[in-house]
C-alpha cells in the first residue's frame, strides 16, 4: 500500500465518492466545510492523504494546522470552530487537527483507520506541530441519540476499553480523551433540505430522530438545526 498526497493526484479526487459517502449526507452541508474545504488541496497538500492498495483508493485522510496553545480554555469548541480557526486566525499553527478519515466499507476491519491515524501523527511530526488532536465523532452514538454525551464517553466494556468503536480505535494507537465537544459541529437548513437529506418527512416543528444522528434534529420555525457532539482525543507525536 501507498500514502499519496491528493495534490499530486488530483485524479484521484474525483474517485472519492465511495469513500466520502460513509459520512451523512447532511454533514456534507456544515458551513465552515462547504467554505474551505476546496482549499485544503492547495493550502495544505501534505495533510490531504489517500492510501493506494494497488490502484485502487482504499482510505483516506483531511486534516489541517490549526492555532491551539494547549490549555482547555483555548481548546476549539469542536470542528467546526478548528476548521474555521485555521484559516481564519492571525495566530501560527500549533497542531494539527484530524477533519476527517474514511476506509472503504469492505475494507473495514483491516485496520486501515489505525494507519491513518499514524499517518496523521507523521505529517504533524514532519512539519514540526507540536500534536495531533481530533474531534472524533462517536460512531456507535447514533444508537444512542438520546445519551448526553457526557454520560456516553465514560461508557466502557468490561476489558476497560472504550464502548465507542471508533474512540476504541484512537485510544489504542495511543490517542487520550481530553475535552468534550458537545457543539462540535452545527448544520442549520429549511426543513425541506433536511427531508431531501434524511428521507425523514418533517411535517411539523418538533424534536426528531434520524437514522444516523448522534443527536436529535430541532426543527423551530421551519429550519431544521442539528447539534453533533464529539470527543477530543489527543496524540503525541
Amino acid at each position: 500500500m501507498k500514502l499519496v498526497r491528493y495534490a499530486d493526484r488530483p485524479d484521484l479526487i474525483d474517485r472519492r465518492d465511495r469513500l466520502s459517502g460513509s459520512f451523512p449526507t447532511y454533514m456534507h452541508h456544515n458551513e465552515p466545510g462547504g467554505r474551505y474545504w476546496a482549499r485544503l488541496y492547495e493550502e495544505h497538500p501534505d495533510f490531504q492523504l489517500g492510501l493506494l492498495d494497488g490502484g485502487e483508493l482504499v482510505a483516506e485522510l483531511h486534516s489541517v494546522p490549526t492555532p491551539w496553545d494547549g490549555t482547555a480554555a483555548d481548546l476549539p469548541s469542536g470542528w467546526d470552530e478548528a476548521f474555521t480557526r485555521a484559516f481564519e486566525s492571525d495566530r501560527d499553527p500549533a497542531v494539527l487537527c484530524a477533519l476527517a478519515i474514511s476506509v472503504l466499507p469492505e475494507r473495514r476491519g483491516e485496520q486501515l483507520s489505525s494507519r491513518m491515524i499514524e499517518a496523521m501523527r507523521d505529517a504533524a511530526r514532519t512539519h514540526a506541530l507540536r500534536e495531533l488532536i481530533a474531534p472524533v465523532r462517536p460512531t456507535v452514538k447514533e444508537r444512542y441519540p438520546l445519551t448526553p454525551i457526557e454520560r456516553f464517553v465514560e461508557w466502557r466494556r468490561a476489558d476497560g476499553t472504550h464502548f465507542d468503536t471508533w474512540i476504541r480505535t484512537h485510544e489504542r494507537v495511543g490517542g487520550k480523551i481530553i475535552a468534550l465537544a458537545p457543539r462540535s459541529m452545527v448544520i442549520e437548513a429549511p426543513a425541506s433540505d433536511w427531508e431531501e437529506w434524511t428521507g425523514l418527512q418533517l411535517p411539523e416543528d418538533g424534536t426528531y430522530i434520524v437514522e444516523g444522528m448522534l443527536a436529535p434534529l430541532e426543527v423551530r420555525g421551519g429550519i431544521g438545526r442539528h447539534v453533533e457532539p464529539n470527543v477530543w482525543l489527543r496524540h503525541s507525536v
